[in-house]
């Protein structure tokens, strides 16, 4: 994760932790060598990727006489450089504080911000005694009055699409797997993509055609990440918001990964914890989870044989598509998928429209897809008989009725 904030690595060690050390979590004899390994090389940061008691990161700092961060605090000053909205911002900053609160007396000594992020990384700052605990509480109850006002807003919003009625595509997976790349690829939008962790946190929302003429909107959303604290899912539950509204999910994994496997578990076990923080639970699990697209991606980093027999078998499976976001390959079949869903949803009628109404027959080919069009020129009519999913069914209703339309 280093790289995805500008640190050089000088040296990554897997180490195994038979009994982890309620002091400092790893062993007297590896804190030895890497006190010698700081020392030698002026080592600025040691990160942990563990999550660390206050007491423990304490103590490491000590022992090895430099800054230490875990696990969640990485994450944190990565999300802090990446927050590009006021309300990314305030989700990044009720995280912060909510983690921060318990350290502020007894190991943290770094709170300084001269750099992007957090500032967990920054140099040497103002003491914990400066720090008041109780504004900070304050703090952190203002920035959930306004994530709660942020809430309110998103539904006025998605009020005002269902008023345009376009199904939500939603792009999920865990991060780094290439959901930009097809974002981009499938949009021609410019998000920001590299290859690093959390390269996107806010969420990045296009109106998109489909071949058939359905127009859906496509979001593309923060890579999950494996062991994601409980507290990061809740205050990020806002940014995360558009995967609970979605139409249909696009689970986007990079098939060349050697943690594949792992990777789909994760993410699956983080959308599951999003369900269960919906308030309105009860919904049956059918009602409330979309259909969801597996995409295997970045099939141009296999070998020719890997390519063909994972080729076969997503052809074997439902609602799974072999992609490569790079190259192009195999998006035409993952748009057919997607159409193929949304269809699945769709009701059709017939309806006779006077020739004199452009406004009725225009909404109809906005909204849905015309299947058949006759023109009666004798009663002056246009008979046509038209696709529309569930919402602008309801719509074309309502209109209907106030157009004093014939419906059939």
């Amino acid at each position: 994760m280093g790289e995805a904030i500008d640190l050089e690595i000088v040296l990554a060690q897997a180490v195994t932790v038979s009994k982890p050390k309620p002091a400092t979590l790893i062993g007297a004899g590896l804190i030895e060598e890497l006190h010698d390994f700081v020392e030698i090389n002026s080592v600025e940061l040691v990160i942990i990727n563990a999550s660390l008691t206050p007491i423990q990161q304490r103590n490491l700092e000590r022992a090895l006489d430099t800054k230490v961060i875990d696990r969640t605090g990485l994450i944190l000053e990565i999300f802090g450089a990446r927050a590009a909205t006021k309300e990314g911002t305030l989700q990044v900053e009720l995280a912060a504080l909510t983690y921060q609160r318990s350290r502020l007396v007894r190991s943290w000594t770094h709170l300084e911000r001269q750099r992007g992020g957090l500032g967990f990384i920054g140099g040497p700052g103002e003491s914990q005694l400066e720090i008041d605990r109780r504004l900070i509480n304050e703090r952190i109850d203002r920035l959930k009055r306004d994530l709660g006002k942020v809430r309110t807003t998103r539904e006025l919003q998605r009020s005002a699409r269902k008023r345009v009625p376009y199904p939500i595509v939603s792009l999920v997976g865990y991060t780094n797997a290439g959901k930009s790349s097809l974002f981009n690829r499938l949009t021609g939008a410019g998000v920001f993509v590299k290859d690093m962790l959390f390269a996107t946190l806010d969420p990045s929302m296009k109106l998109l055609q489909l071949p058939g003429g359905k127009k859906v909107i496509l979001s593309d959303t923060v890579g999950f990440v494996s062991d994601l604290p409980h507290e990061l899912v809740d205050a990020f539950r806002a940014t995360l918001e558009e995967v609970l509204q979605a139409d249909v999910l696009v689970h986007v994994s990079d098939i060349s990964s050697e943690f594949h496997q792992e990777e789909l578990a994760d993410v699956e076990a983080v959308i599951s914890d999003l369900w269960e923080l919906e308030e309105d639970s009860t919904l049956a699990e059918s009602e409330k989870v979309p259909p969801i697209v597996s995409v295997w991606n970045k099939s141009d980093l296999l070998s020719g044989d890997e390519r063909e027999e994972l080729k076969d078998r997503s052809d074997r499976q439902d609602n799974t598509s072999l992609v490569s976001a790079v190259a192009g390959e195999g998006i035409d079949d993952l748009i057919e998928q997607v159409e193929k869903i949304l269809s699945s949803r769709d009701q059709v009628l017939s309806v006779d429209l006077p020739y004199s109404d452009g406004r009725s027959l225009s909404w109809f080919y906005d909204h849905g897809t015309v299947l058949e069009r006759n023109d009666n020129t004798d009663t002056d009519t246009i008979e046509i008989t038209v696709q529309l999913d569930p919402i602008a069914h309801q719509r074309a209703i309502i209109l209907a009725e106030k157009e004093s339309l014939r419906l059939y």
